[in-house]
């Protein structure tokens, strides 16, 4: 695939303690084969679906052990100048953009309402090689409790215009690069326990959603919500047994009509 527009998203990876663990999870959950660890950048770890790189997991460096979490990577033309819109609009640089050999250039952010994120400028690797294939990130909403602080951020920092659902019930938008909708927003209700940080949460493709789940709850897994039929595909969101939350859909099983968006001004 070819380098993608900024704003994408373009990659994720995640830390575990237990790598081991955490390929066995996904690889019966998933699907996923592994590549070789590269001992040369920490036992980074790439995972495949049908042969194409879809993720990364990699162990945690000395002193950054902690709560495992995925990392959705937006795409950058250039490290540097988004790391410094960041700063801008109010969010901060968790680490600082840094060159991976010829891979390419990364940097960690946070969001002014908590949401921790990735920024890849591509080099010779230019992110996800498959999408929407069973396996391969499909999707991927920004979870907030303070909406109103994301939604001043994101399209300051990335070229995305906004539409918001139309139903008083739900606080949701959608980010959109051009006629292309690219990444969600939605408001944490009372149903997030308050220990739940903001997150950036990804979506996996699967064939079967309920089977997915049944495969990762007998992994150890927990069934955080769903699984649910929409529009857009039947899924559920999981937490993986240490710790990382993702969530997966069937895209070819759907229910209901598609809700009706408005521009946001």
């Amino acid at each position: 695939m070819a380098v993608q527009p900024e704003g994408t998203p373009c990659w994720a990876d995640a830390m575990f303690a237990d790598l081991e663990g955490a390929k066995s999870f996904y690889g019966d959950v998933l699907g996923w084969t592994f590549g070789e660890s590269s001992s040369e950048f920490g036992n980074y770890t790439q995972a495949y679906a049908d042969g194409k790189a879809v993720a990364a997991v990699v162990p945690p460096m000395p002193g950054q052990e902690g709560q495992s979490a995925w990392c959705l990577y937006l795409a950058s033309p250039d490290a540097e100048a988004t790391a410094a819109k960041i700063r801008d609009n109010g969010g901060e640089t968790l680490m600082d953009p840094m060159q991976v050999s010829g891979f390419g250039t990364m940097l960690l952010a946070r969001d002014p309402s908590g949401v921790v994120f990735g920024v890849w400028q591509a080099g010779t690797h230019e992110g996800f090689e498959a999408q929407g294939v069973p396996g391969a990130f499909c999707w991927a909403e920004v979870f907030t409790r303070e909406p109103e602080k994301s939604d001043a951020f994101f399209p300051a920092v990335f070229p995305y215009t906004m539409v918001e659902m139309e139903d008083e019930h739900v606080d949701f938008r959608l980010f959109n690069l051009g006629d292309k909708t690219v990444m969600g927003r939605m408001k944490m209700g009372d149903e997030f326990p308050p220990e739940v940080p903001p997150y950036l949460n990804v979506y996996f493709t699967v064939a079967d959603c309920d089977a997915a789940v049944a495969k990762a709850t007998e992994r150890g897994g927990v069934l955080r919500f769903g699984p649910m039929s929409m529009p857009f595909g039947r899924f559920a969101a999981l937490t993986d047994p240490q710790g990382a939350a993702f969530s997966v859909i069937d895209v070819n099983t759907t229910e209901g009509e598609v809700p009706k968006m408005s521009p946001v001004s």
